[in-house]
């Protein structure tokens, strides 16, 4: 059984509650306010942790009190924290807002996350049967540094790209799988943008479409579409899973804990249709819950769904 490794960022997540999400320039009266751990990076290794895999964690927080609360809440998680650095910075802080129907709107401040790099990579002894996981949280260029050394190990890696940025080719090409959301997808592959705001069938179809026919950037991709289900393209061929359909508190996180049950999945040794199916039930729990990180399922809970025992 192989370990996560996740290289990526740490957050504290200042989260509203509204009714709605404010048009620009419009305030909106808030109900609750709470501050979260969160950050895609430190997400993803509490989702994979939670699922039972060996988790690390590469990353960085600020030498202040949100930095320690991170770093705490990570051990809790039983997630390896020898590799998280603390540097005479702000703390990464994410500010979102989130509406009576889950969804949200985010800002993202860096912070720390400025500042991690791939230096503690050497000392892991990555194997064939490691998986790493990156995300858009930390700079490019480390994105790109770890995949090198990944790649160089045998290991095999996942990208969620998001937050969507301009990305070169060759890192994108790099990648072992490619996640991104419908958004991301729109952003890498500008056909895709004609499926966004259509119904969820024709959504489908027009991804899967575009995913037989080979579009994206690497051979491997995973398009999570919210409510419609997952398309991905994997080992030459082009699968759909429906979502399930759950009462959503909150989508913050849900890509995160997509990517991290994914991870957890393929180190276990599953197949990667199999370790997919496992992810999206793993995300539905989560977006049952509010907050990123605290909202990640546990084994307990997937394997009770998995068995028909679980809830909605």
């Amino acid at each position: 059984m192989g370990r996560v490794v996740v290289v990526g960022s740490t957050n504290v997540d200042v989260t509203t509650r509204v009714d709605r999400l404010p048009r620009p320039g419009e305030t909106v009266a808030g109900s609750a306010v709470a501050f979260v751990p969160g950050g895609k990076g430190a997400n993803q290794a509490v989702a994979a942790s939670r699922l039972g895999a060996h988790t690390i964690m590469i990353g960085a927080v600020g030498a202040d009190g949100f930095g320690a609360a991170l770093r705490d809440f990570l051990r809790a998680e039983a997630v390896d924290v020898s590799g998280l650095a603390e540097f005479d910075a702000p703390t990464g802080t994410a500010v979102m807002m989130v509406d009576g129907v889950g969804e949200n709107v985010i800002a993202v401040v860096p912070g720390a996350n400025a500042g991690v790099c791939a230096d503690g990579l050497d000392r892991l002894g990555l194997t064939a049967d490691d998986v790493v996981l990156l995300q858009n949280e930390i700079p490019t260029r480390v994105n790109a540094d770890v995949l090198a050394w990944a790649r160089a190990a045998g290991a095999r890696t996942i990208l969620n790209a998001a937050p969507s940025r301009p990305t070169p080719p060759d890192l994108l090409s790099a990648v072992d799988v490619l996640l991104v959301n419908e958004h991301e997808l729109a952003d890498l592959v500008p056909a895709a943008a004609a499926a966004l705001g259509r119904g969820a069938g024709e959504t489908v179809a027009t991804v899967r479409g575009l995913l037989a026919d080979g579009a994206g950037p690497t051979e491997n991709i995973v398009v999570t579409l919210g409510a419609a289900g997952v398309c991905a393209r994997v080992d030459g061929a082009v699968l759909t899973l429906a979502a399930r359909h759950v009462p959503v508190v909150d989508t913050t996180g849900a890509g995160d804990c997509f990517c991290g049950a994914l991870g957890a999945g393929l180190a276990a040794g599953l197949p990667t249709a199999t370790a997919l199916f496992h992810a999206s039930l793993a995300a539905s729990l989560a977006v049952q819950r509010f907050g990123a990180g605290p909202a990640m399922p546990t084994r307990e809970e997937l394997d009770d769904l998995l068995a028909g025992r679980g809830g909605s």
